[in-house]
């Protein structure tokens, strides 16, 4: 097996960043959701409830990043430093730093309700659910683990189901995934829970699979809005733990992974 792309979402809920290489962190892969947007009531705001999200296109650079989005004039944003204010990550008050009226307008504007922008200027503050995890992981504005991996055969059971069904296939970046592996088969990853995962020289522990949400309904290239894949999960991928598709990953230390290492399952 080998790793076939890597992508990581500088800002929760937005475009998403293609990389050949990352750096894995105990949170996650560097710059992974260390930025989150908030309503007024402190509250994170997804492309669940906002797709207008997807259309901001994060670019990060040393210090900060820049904010791009069709039809609006691109925004430098440096990593703020100061004071923080507790901002709630579904049922979590964390820690973060607002990033600034400038930031706040322009988001604000792209996607047409008011809102602020902030960053977790110290990603060890939130830890991982602790029937998952062991003491002393962490993880940054993800939805609750430090990576999440696909398998790229798994994807296709998933459009050939569809296109039996009269419906268009999906393309992988519906599942938002972290790292996706070719060359298993499909829904090997189901028999992967419990075991690690060593990307190149990087382990990581397999503690759950993932359970999948309406932002899958969500076309990240469109902003469109329909009923697959959640629909044919919820025929074919239902489990007590939810509609099943990707795992999440923990790593246990941190290093360099790149597309074309190999994958090996212990």
């Amino acid at each position: 097996m080998r790793l076939t792309y890597l992508a990581t979402y500088p800002v929760k809920s937005c475009y998403r960043v293609e990389a050949a290489s990352a750096e894995v962190e105990p949170w996650g892969l560097a710059g992974d959701r260390r930025w989150l947007v908030v309503d007024g009531d402190a509250k994170l705001v997804t492309q669940r409830d906002t797709p207008a999200l997807g259309r901001i296109r994060p670019e990060p650079r040393d210090g900060g990043l820049t904010l791009r989005a069709p039809g609006a004039p691109d925004l430098w944003v440096p990593s703020p430093r100061g004071a923080t204010t507790d901002v709630r990550h579904f049922f979590l008050s964390i820690a973060a730093t607002p990033a600034g009226e400038a930031a706040d307008r322009w988001v604000s504007g792209v996607i047409g309700r008011p809102v602020s922008l902030v960053w977790l200027d110290d990603p060890t503050r939130r830890p991982v659910e602790p029937d998952y995890s062991e003491p002393g992981d962490r993880v940054s504005f993800a939805d609750g683990f430090p990576l999440l991996l696909a398998n790229a055969a798994s994807l296709d059971a998933v459009n050939d189901w569809l296109v039996e069904g009269g419906d268009e296939p999906v393309g992988m970046t519906r599942f938002r995934p972290n790292v996706v592996v070719g060359g298993a088969t499909a829904w090997a990853e189901d028999t992967w829970i419990g075991r690690r995962v060593v990307i190149g020289d990087v382990s990581f522990r397999v503690p759950k699979a993932c359970s999948r949400c309406v932002l899958t309904t969500i076309d990240p290239e469109t902003g469109e809005k329909g009923r697959q894949p959640l629909r044919v999960l919820g025929e074919r991928r239902r489990f007590p733990e939810g509609l099943l598709f990707g795992v999440n990953l923990i790593p246990d230390h941190e290093g360099k992974i790149a597309v074309g290492d190999e994958v090996i399952v212990a």
